[in-house]
This record gives structure tokens, sequence and C-alpha cells, in this order.
């Protein structure tokens, strides 16, 4: 019961009034201007005021500005104080300025993020992003400051008690962070069997071990389930490049998902182009490697393997 009045009150605490839906919408339209604007605009003695906070901390920190954001998340907290999001947020935001901080500033923002996934969680039993980010706290932070190999696995089993599927790849990601691989693949296998839609993590797996028929074998069983998913054919022709086996099914993979319009969160044109460069040189043909790794470095800068990809070839 009480955990049902919990989630009450979160739910009732990010209602959306029709101002307050207008300007979400804004946001999540790509128009963070005209949000920011709208959401500035509720005075602190308004209802909507602390999810507006919420949503100007959401906007800062979609712009990469960690510190603003964090005042954010900490006035809706000061404003409402029992929403979970609220504090998984903050925490997250403690976490990622922490990344580029010193080793003082690191000390002083540890506890304070995990304070908040922990408050995350107290207000939300089946809060899974914030157990995900506790888990990387006590898998990354010193022994002296609470880090933890066994709470993180403590906070994977918990997470099984939400979602099965989601506590056995919590657990695999922990062995294979402790370069457990077989403990590792144990996890993704039962993560795969409790939820099949995640078979892709195990094919990921699989890859990443160089155990490549395996990969090969769900990822093609994963591309014949569901043929529109074109994220399966990219792993297809990834798994071909970095392999070296099956090539002439992995260029045809890869010139299939640059006729598609890759989506936001799915692998860019860049990264197919680099990867047909490495098919091509691993073919010996030099000089399609060429093309296809300048074509890489052309829509991004940032691809290391195909700028020295581009090198090898260019000698």
């Amino acid at each position: 019961m009480r955990i049902l009045i919990l989630i009450l009150i979160s739910i009732a605490a990010l209602a959306q009034s029709p101002r307050l839906e207008q300007a979400r919408k804004l946001y999540e339209s790509g128009k963070r201007a005209e949000a920011t604007k709208a959401f500035k605009s509720i005075p602190e003695n308004d209802n909507d005021y602390a999810a507006a906070r919420y949503w100007l901390g959401r906007i800062a920190f979609d712009n990469e500005d960690y510190d603003d954001a964090a005042d954010f998340f900490e006035e809706a907290i000061e404003a409402n104080d029992k929403v979970a999001l609220y504090h998984q947020w903050l925490g997250d935001t403690y976490g990622t300025i922490a990344q580029d901080a010193n080793v003082l500033r690191q000390g002083i923002l540890a506890p304070k993020m995990k304070k908040a996934w922990e408050r995350a969680i107290a207000l939300d039993a089946n809060n899974i992003d914030a157990r995900r980010s506790l888990i990387e706290y006590y898998l990354q932070a010193p022994a002296m400051m609470g880090g933890s190999e066994d709470k993180a696995i403590e906070v994977a089993q918990q997470i099984k008690k939400i979602s099965v599927a989601e506590g056995h790849l919590a657990l695999g990601n922990i062995y294979f962070r402790q370069k457990k691989p077989a403990e590792a693949e144990r996890e993704f296998i039962a993560m795969a069997k409790a939820d099949p839609e995640k078979r892709s993590g195990l094919a990921q797996f699989y890859t990443n071990q160089k155990k490549y028929d395996q990969a090969f074998a769900l990822w093609e069983e994963l591309a014949k389930a569901d043929p529109n998913n074109m994220g399966n054919i990219y792993q297809i022709g990834k798994t071909s490049a970095l392999s070296g086996q099956r090539l002439e099914r992995g260029e045809e993979c890869l010139k299939k998902y640059l006729a598609y319009t890759p989506k936001a969160e799915e692998p860019s044109h860049a990264g197919a182009h680099m990867r047909l460069g490495q098919i091509m040189e691993k073919k010996g043909n030099k000089t399609e490697a060429k093309k296809y790794y300048q074509l890489a470095v052309d829509k991004d800068q940032s691809l290391k393997e195909a700028k020295e990809g581009l090198q090898r070839v260019s000698m």
C-alpha cells in the first residue's frame, strides 16, 4: 500500500496542466528555446513550478550545461521532494559532472549523487534506472567512498525482482566489467530467455567476445524475425567487418543500411561507411576501402578507426 501511495504521489506531481503540457510538447518537438521561455514563465508560487524546474533541468542537461541542470533539479526538489524522477536526474547530473571534475570535487559530489539515487529508489521501489546508476557508482567509486562490487551485485539482484530480464542484464554487465566472460554469458543467455526482445544484447556480447559464429547466428535470426529493423542489418555488416568473415553478406547489409535513413539513436551512415571500408580492406580492394574511409571521415571527424584505416590504405 505504501508503494502504491508513493507512485500515486509521483504521478500527481507530474500531472500536466494545459500550460505545462504545451511547454513539454515544445521541448519534445525540439523547440528548446521556446520551451525554456514557457517553463521559466511559471512563477515560484504556482503548482507547476517544481515540474517546470525539472523540465528546465532536462533542457540544460540536453544542452550539456550540467551545472545549470543540477541547479534546476535542486530547485525542483526544494519545491517538491516527493518525486523520484527529480532525485534520479539530480543524481545522474552529479555523476556526469563528476566524470570531468578534479578529485576534490568528485569527493564532494560522490555522496550527493549516491544520496539522490537512494532517495529516488525510496520514493519509487520500481525505479530501475536509479538502481542502474547506483550500480555504476558501486563499481567505480573507491572502497573508502562506498564502492563495492558486492553491493553492485546486490542492487542487480534487486532489479531482478522488478524485472527478471533487466536483472540478468545488470548482472551480466557487472561480470563483464569484472572480466568474468563465462558468468557474463550465463546472465546474458538468461536475459534473452526471459525476454526474447533482448536477444540483441546477447548477440552484441558475442560480437564483443569475438564469438563470431554465435554472433552471426543471432543477428541473422533477429534480422529474419524483424526484417524492418535495420539496426540488426547494420550489426551483421559490423560483425563481418570486425571478423573478416562473410564479407559478401556484410557488404550487402551495409549497403542496404546506407539506403535507409537512421534514427537519432541508430548507427550513423558515417559508421556504416567505415565498416564498408574495413570490409573492402579485408577483401584487398584498397581503392574502394579508401573511398569508404574518406566518406566516413568526411561525415564524422571523430571516427578514429576510419582515419587510421584511411592512412593504411593510402600508403
